[in-house]
């Protein structure tokens, strides 16, 4: 049986001991990530196929070599980024030492998502242990393969003291909640986020919250309706459309609407072939509640293509609906499956004005080339992330922050952003004891009087300097010795 309060107590005082602070430690544990990809790729393919039926290609992309390079840029850039970085300083601490020293928060927990089940709980994990925290990681018990495999062997790779895997449904998930962390870092349904930032305030604990939305996608006559339809296609097909920043929606005139479909349809036949359920390349839907949840957002709809589907299989072949009512059940919630609303607009004016009357969304696909429209789509509304002329593609850039805004969630990471999510950035003053400087603080002792308001308003009066501010210390430093140069030497004269 697991127990919470033991795990806690356990990586608590391996946290305590200043074990997962070592740089070296940090490096080997991430390391040993990489080696249990390598080692057992088979196993995670497996898996993968197993809950989802991902094909090897999805899961080499978008589960392995991701993560492999996660690791990699970790392990590349951590000695540079865990070192104090120096701040801009004004008069008032112009002889102080003034540093942001990144810190671990302790012990994390991590709740990871099924339909990316092993990026989504190890892509955190990685930046918890480069941010030198220990961990409890939670995999989806929706993907019951991919979570046995993460159980099974994350304890024979990385120390056991610092980081356990907690397996289980919403009652045990809702139990690891009780119990204070230091940081919680969840990735899911709107919904369950509501639940876990609810548990998460009981102690006060910052969180990370990875949800989703509707992410709309703006079409319009200035692309190649071929090209655009094809990495459309593309972003709704991955992995069933179970994807948090799959295009949920488009928006576009009726002009373009006809066309759109007859390219989709293209593109479909192109990449999985004249019958898509025989294709080995589709993944299924993870299981029967959500087969069926999927099927009933298609009722009463206006069905142009797709709409099959094999509840054996829990196959959905991807499904175009036109006319659809911005009301309906299909416009409300997200889809996360492998159906394509398309809601007729005028322009772009309409469908930002459209976009901007819902929830903010986690992404935002436009496809155009007119440089004034992406321009009004990237400064009028709001989203976690912004992409033009293609889908999902932008997640895959570690340069960026992945996460959302309002309801699509709260905070960010990957690469560096990863490393930054679970590091307290702590803020170090040091002053000198010398006698001058304390001559130059003593200004702020009592007895007060109107000199010494001067004095401090202008010791800590904001100025828009000449050079810039990163070197201001410098010079000012370089001119003090000059200035004290000239005296010793105007002295030496004199005594001459």
């Amino acid at each position: 049986m697991q127990n919470p309060s033991e795990m806690l107590t356990n990586l608590r005082n391996s946290f305590n001991s200043g074990k997962t602070r070592s740089l070296q430690f940090r490096e080997k544990q991430l390391n040993n990530i990489i080696k249990l990809i390598d080692e057992n790729t088979n196993l995670i393919l497996d898996a993968l196929h197993d809950d989802l039926n991902k094909s090897k290609q999805e899961s080499m992309v978008c589960e392995i070599e991701i993560l492999k390079n996660d690791a990699l840029h970790m392990i590349h850039n951590l000695s540079q980024w865990t070192k104090p970085k120096s701040v801009e300083k004004d008069l008032v601490n112009i002889m102080d030492k003034v540093q942001i020293l990144p810190e671990p928060y302790g012990v994390v927990l991590i709740i990871g998502a099924w339909n990316y089940p092993l990026t989504l709980a190890i892509s955190p994990l990685i930046g918890a242990i480069a941010a030198g925290n220990c961990a409890i990681l939670k995999p989806s018990e929706l993907s019951p393969a991919t979570a046995k495999i993460i159980a099974e062997l994350l304890p024979k790779y990385l120390d056991t003291n610092c980081y356990k895997v907690f397996l289980g449904g919403p009652a045990e998930t809702q139990e690891l909640l009780e119990h204070r962390f230091d940081y919680i870092f969840y990735t899911g349904s709107t919904r369950v986020g509501a639940i876990v930032a609810k548990s998460a305030a009981k102690h006060l604990t910052p969180t990370t919250l990875e949800l989703g939305g509707k992410s709309p996608c703006f079409l319009d006559t200035t692309v190649d309706i071929d090209i655009a339809a094809a990495r459309i296609f593309w972003g709704k097909a991955l992995n069933s459309g179970q994807t948090c920043i799959a295009p949920d929606y488009m928006l576009c005139t009726q002009e373009v609407e006809k066309k759109f479909i007859e390219a989709f349809k293209k593109a479909q036949t192109k990449q999985f072939g004249q019958d898509m359920k025989d294709s080995p390349d589709y993944c299924r839907i993870i299981n029967n509640n959500h087969f069926n949840r999927i099927l009933g957002l298609l009722e009463g709809q206006e069905i142009v293509h797709g709409g099959n589907h094999d509840a054996s299989q829990r196959y959905i072949e991807p499904t175009i609906c036109v006319n659809v009512d911005p009301n309906s059940a299909l416009m409300k919630e997200e889809i996360f499956g492998p159906i394509l609303p398309i809601i007729r607009v005028d322009n772009a004016a309409e469908a930002i004005n459209f976009i901007n009357a819902r929830e903010k969304p986690l992404a935002l696909y436009v496809f155009s080339n007119d440089k004034s429209i992406v321009n009004l789509f990237e400064k009028q509304t709001s989203s976690g992330g912004v992409c033009v002329n293609d889908t999902i593609m932008h997640f895959a850039c570690d340069a960026l922050p992945f996460g959302g805004v309002g309801n699509s969630g709260i905070g960010a990471y990957h690469g560096k952003f990863s490393f930054d999510t679970f590091s307290h950035q702590k803020a170090i003053l040091e002053k000198p004891l010398d006698k001058f400087g304390e001559m130059l603080q003593s200004v702020r002792y009592a007895p007060y009087n109107d000199g010494k308001i001067r004095t401090l308003s202008l010791l800590t009066r904001k100025r828009q300097l000449p050079i810039p501010r990163e070197y201001f210390s410098q010079i000012l430093l370089v001119l003090f010795g000059v200035f004290v140069s000239y005296l010793y030497f105007t002295m030496m004269q004199k005594d001459c």
